[in-house]
């Protein structure tokens, strides 16, 4: 059950999925057990919900971050 705001961090080529690019699902700054993996980012992209709204990376995030879904 989700208690606040979710989000999905999307990277590529973590260091658990290397070559793969990987959706991590945190609760406001709590990781979750939701992952989602694909061979793309489109194809990651793809298995995200719905209704979502993207934000490009930071210049402060690690180099491994994409993008953030909320």
């Amino acid at each position: 059950m989700t208690t606040g705001l979710s989000l999905w961090t999307v990277y590529d080529s973590p260091s658990d999925y290397p070559g793969r690019f990987v959706a991590r699902r945190f609760e406001l700054n709590r990781p979750t057990r939701l992952v989602l993996v694909a061979s793309s980012l489109e194809g990651v992209r793809r298995l995200l919900p719905p209704g979502l709204y993207c934000l490009p990376r930071l210049p402060g995030d690690e180099p491994h971050i994409v993008e953030v879904w909320l």
